[in-house]
Formats: structure tokens, sequence, C-alpha cells
């Protein structure tokens, strides 16, 4: 397959039809009319020799040749941030690209962050992503961004996980309901219903390892993935919740809530910084690590 039959445009489009399964969507995302994706992915066909997509339905899927393609053009398109990085250092980080990927909850604190970078470096192209636990985890393992912003990184992958900011998670209650001032026990409140994240979720995974540590269950009514609404749930009154200090205003009263004093709480853990361990990282992405890092007093690990 001679190789300057593929051009990086090819690619981009291979990779964004790959990324969000659909032609049309790919289209929209790059700016082009859908005959013209389906003729560039046509000739990268040709170029390899080997279908690239099977069509199941209206769905479409990656045949092995397709995966690894994909791979390929990743790994490549880490080449070429290396070599990007290498000039922006020739150039003093004057320009380059930042990608991101973050669990919903870190949306509360890191924006602020990435704000400052992009002050100090406003011609660094920033590309945010923010999705649950489970759909990070995946953009890790496909290696689609730099850097990954979760409180529990994955074990069964080889990453580099670099905490650098406490997660505090508190047990909050409606601000009406009457409760003593405290200090509580979570077995105390094991009477109430519980609004919780979803399972797989760094919150809740810290809260199971709490409970399966003290040997105590709760009764949880409702298992919801939007922090949003747990809050405004539990100030309608339906139940408690353990959420991140992080989701909750400087004053909570004022939303109708309440932390609660509780023995153990808060449960403490790390917001990390993680990459893939074989990760080629961009200067930016080093650059905007140096900043978390020195923007806030490094968590403790062991907390």
């Amino acid at each position: 397959m001679p190789r300057r039959h593929l051009t990086f445009r090819q690619l981009e489009t291979f990779v964004t039809v790959a990324r969000l399964g659909s032609f049309s969507r790919a289209a929209e995302a790059l700016h082009l009319t859908q005959p013209a994706v389906s003729i560039q992915v046509r000739q990268i066909t040709e170029s390899v020799g080997l279908p690239l997509f099977e069509q199941t339905g209206r769905e479409i899927r990656l045949t092995a040749a397709g995966q690894e393609l994909l791979r390929t053009a990743r790994e490549l398109d880490d080449s070429w941030n290396r070599f990007e990085s290498a000039v922006d250092a020739l150039q003093g980080l004057k320009r380059g690209r930042l990608r991101v990927a973050l669990v919903t909850t870190a949306k509360y604190f890191l924006p602020r962050m990435l704000g400052a970078f992009c002050q100090r470096y406003p011609d660094i192209d920033i590309e945010l992503e923010v999705a649950n636990r489970a759909r990070i985890v995946e953009r890790l393992r496909a290696n689609e961004d730099d850097l990954y912003i979760m409180s529990f990184p994955p074990e069964e992958l080889d990453v580099v996980a670099t905490p650098f900011l406490d997660n505090p998670l508190v047990v909050v209650a409606p601000a009406s309901l009457p409760l003593p001032a405290g200090p509580l026990s979570l077995a105390d409140l094991a009477v109430h219903p519980f609004l919780l994240r979803e399972t797989g979720s760094g919150t809740r995974k810290a809260i199971d390892r709490h409970l399966a540590a003290s040997g105590l269950s709760l009764k949880v009514k409702l298992a919801l993935g939007s922090n949003e609404a747990i809050r405004d749930l539990v100030a309608s009154g339906m139940g408690l919740s353990i959420l991140s200090r992080h989701v909750l205003d400087d004053h909570p009263e004022q939303e109708g809530l309440r932390i609660l004093d509780v023995v153990g709480f808060p449960l403490q853990q790390p917001w990390s910084v993680v990459h893939l361990r074989q990760k080629i990282l961009p200067l930016p992405a080093h650059a905007f690590m140096n900043e978390l890092l020195s923007a806030v007093s490094p968590a403790n690990p062991g907390e």
C-alpha cells in the first residue's frame, strides 16, 4: 500500500467517522458534505485494500482492518504531537493543542483552572470533553485525549495518575429536615432514603468502598447520573445524599441544603490527572499538568 496515497485529511475524516459512528455526524463535525466524507473514506479504503467499516442496519462498525488503521492513526497523531511539541518548545509554547477529558463532577472546578491556563497561553487550542466515568475510561483506553481528570483511575490500564486536589465527599440533607446538630453516625441516618450517583461513577465507588469497609448499607431510593438532579431532589425533601463538596455552593443553605456532621466524613478521594503510561505528551499537556500542580496544594495520595 503506497503511503503517498494516504493524506492527513483522509485519516482525520476516517477517525472522525469511527469516533462518531456516522458519516452524517462526521460531515457535520468536519464542516463537509456527506458525499465528500464518503469519497474520502472510499479513497482510503481503496488504498488499504480492505473494507474499513461494516454496516448493521443503520449502524456502522469498524472491521478488523479498520481497528488496525484507527490504532495506527492515533499513533501517528501522537508522533505528530511530539513534533509539534518540539516546535512549540523552540517557539516558547506560543501555540499548540491541548485535549482534556474529565468526569462530570470535575466540571465544577476544572474549567476555572483551564481558564487561567488559557489566559497564560492564549494561542493554545483547547479541546474539552465532559462525560461520565465509563465514557472517560473508554476515551482513555482508546487514547483519544492528552489528559484525563478523575478520582478513580482505572486499575486495568497502565496509566500514570498524579493526585492534585482533594475531593471531599459530604453527607447532605434537606435544610428543613429536623436532625441533631451532630456528630451523627452513618448508621443513625440509614433509616432515611438516599439518592446516590450511578454505579460505576467515582463518587459511587468511594461510597460503596466506605460502606463495605464499615459493614453498613443504605436505602438507595434513586441512583442518578446528574449531580444537579440529586442536589435539587435532596433540597425538595426526597432524601439524603453523599456528594462531592465541589458540587455545592459556598453557602449550601441558600440552596435548601445542609451538610451534616457525620463520623468518618468527609470521605477523601483525591482528584488525579491521568494519562496512559506510553502516551507521548505534547508540551501543552506538560504545561497544564504543571499549572494544576502549582495552582493547588498537592493532595495526599494516602488519604
